[in-house]
């Protein structure tokens, strides 16, 4: 029987966004088959890229055996380090086409909400306006930056990741390509 996932504040819901996934194996931290293992980002010299699972990511067995990091980047205000440890090495990190980034506003950790294309990204204009403004920081011409955000695909390239502040609600995006 699939035990229930474990709660992940900064990442609410890591299947949905494919960091976590089904599956029938044994973790090789805990050695337990629990229905579910991570399928992100891994920062370890083991290569423990889909043999953990999201409950030894959740009690930070994982960081701690294999001195393992989830997350890529951080990202924003200045947080404190308990903060920054708790998102790093608690919280199931999310692919992306080049190194994935977090974000950190109002002094806590973001949630990572998922990847979106252009069509989701109208949603939410305040993350269409930040990664604007991200984009022109590339010194891109104002013609280049709309067709680049017009042509933002979720699951093809290029890619925008949606974050939303857990303080303000405020949403912020990144986005990349190969």
């Amino acid at each position: 029987m699939t035990e229930p996932l474990p709660h992940f504040p900064y990442h609410p819901d890591p299947v949905a966004t494919g960091s976590v996934a089904a599956a029938d194996r044994t973790c090789v931290c805990c050695g337990r088959a629990r229905g579910y293992l991570y399928r992100g980002p891994v920062h370890a010299e083991a290569d423990l890229a889909g043999r953990i699972c999201p409950w030894c990511v959740a009690d930070g067995s994982a960081a701690r055996r294999y001195d393992a990091h989830f997350i890529g980047d951080p990202i924003g205000d200045d947080v404190p380090l308990e903060v920054l440890l708790r998102v790093d090495r608690h919280t199931p990190g999310y692919s992306a086409w080049q190194d994935p980034r977090w974000y950190f506003h109002c002094g806590d950790g973001a949630a990572f909400l998922g990847a979106v294309g252009a069509a989701e990204l109208a949603a939410y204009p305040d993350a269409s306006a930040f990664l604007r403004g991200e984009i022109a920081n590339w010194g891109w011409a104002v013609e280049d930056i709309v067709k680049y955000l017009a042509a933002l695909d979720r699951d093809g390239q290029p890619t925008a990741y949606l974050f939303r502040c857990r303080v303000c609600g405020a949403h912020l995006a990144h986005s990349d390509f190969t």
